[in-house]
């Protein structure tokens, strides 16, 4: 992985937006460290990966913390070549090889790549963290102050983090890291519902920190979702201008509030305002959760939303306006709402 990733450096590097300064060879074993500009934090991302190692007696011993079973497939290659092996437990539940030879001791092994892929998900052995090294290398096509740093044994002994901290204080004076990782699919993180900020993992970062990123993430996701509905404002409103204005119209009015504030706390609602004055209300979801946003609760609010308004074009209303708009309540970024109106009519028949 090592030579990989210095490999692409050197062939992709020159059409970065700024060219790194790159650390690697003997004095950091391993890892590789690349300074960009002025930096001030620090994307870690580890090469290494589960495994195992060849022992006297057929025997293996474990990496990390692999899950093994009966005829699982490995590979490596020690002096006499490349070697694959199955994984064996034994009478004595000892972790063993069945392989057309014996493997020198001292041989590390790891699973045999099974690739996998359809439309919602890729699996082979890995991805931790493949994904995260592939991240961090996308990263460094834009980034312009910061180092990126693809670490080792991270899966055993502690990992090489606290000499390239130390290491990167120490140079650069960096007190911040970020690390790019995978994490497993809970009943509190969903498949494709984007990017997930860990709170903690075995230690417990800095609190003012880890509130300073998730904020970050809150604003530019406002922001992204603010260009949407306003782009599609903007195309309705223009249709409806081009319309011939007519009369004997009758009007009603659709609003839906949807709150920025986590875990519940705001109040977000569609609101039905009949041509007769009447309203009627009904609960959407909250846009973020403690964790960040929840396009779970953004899925829900759209299709609630489109099942009611195909309701009313049923019935003979058309739309034909829409206005949205944001309010924040502070200038923190804590609370706001997005508030989006939607003007139906329809031509009364006499």
């Amino acid at each position: 992985m090592t030579d990989f990733i210095l490999d692409f450096i050197s062939k992709n590097k020159s059409s970065w937006k700024v060219q790194p300064q790159v650390f690697a060879g003997t004095e950091f074993q391993n890892c590789v460290v690349l300074i960009f500009g002025k930096p001030q934090t620090a994307v870690y991302a580890h090469l290494d990966n589960i495994g195992f190692t060849a022992r006297y007696k057929n025997q293996l011993v474990k990496i990390g913390g692999p899950h093994f079973e009966n005829g699982a497939e490995l590979t490596g290659a020690d002096s006499q070549g490349k070697i694959e092996c199955e994984v064996f437990i034994d009478v004595d539940n000892h972790i063993t090889y069945k392989a057309a030879r014996e493997i020198e001791r001292g041989t590390d092994l790891s699973y045999k790549p099974n690739w996998r892929e359809d439309e919602n998900f890729v699996q082979c052995c890995y991805m931790d963290n493949r994904l995260g090294v592939w991240n961090a290398l996308q990263l460094c096509e834009t980034i312009e102050h910061g180092a990126i740093v693809f670490s080792c044994w991270e899966e055993h002994g502690g990992g090489s983090v606290p000499f390239l901290s130390k290491f990167l204080f120490e140079k650069y004076s960096i007190r911040q890291s970020l690390i790019s990782d995978i994490t497993w699919i809970t009943e509190g993180v969903h498949h494709g519902d984007g990017v997930v900020i860990s709170m903690r993992d075995t230690g417990i970062p800095r609190r003012s920190f880890v509130n300073k990123i998730i904020l970050y993430c809150k604003k530019i996701m406002m922001k992204r979702l603010f260009i949407l509905i306003v782009a599609v404002s903007v195309s309705i409103s223009l249709k409806a201008q081009d319309a011939a204005a007519e009369t004997g119209k009758q009007y009603m009015q659709l609003t839906t509030v949807e709150s920025v504030l986590a875990g519940g706390v705001g109040r977000s609602r569609m609101i039905i305002t009949n041509p007769d004055g009447s309203q009627k209300e009904s609960d959407l979801e909250n846009l973020f959760s403690v964790v960040g946003i929840n396009f779970k609760n953004i899925k829900q609010n759209e299709d609630k939303l489109l099942k009611t308004l195909k309701e009313y074009t049923s019935m003979g209303w058309k739309l034909d306006q829409v206005t949205s708009l944001t309010l924040s309540q502070n200038d923190t970024g804590a609370g706001g709402i997005f508030m989006t109106r939607y003007l139906l009519s329809k031509t009364e028949h006499k």
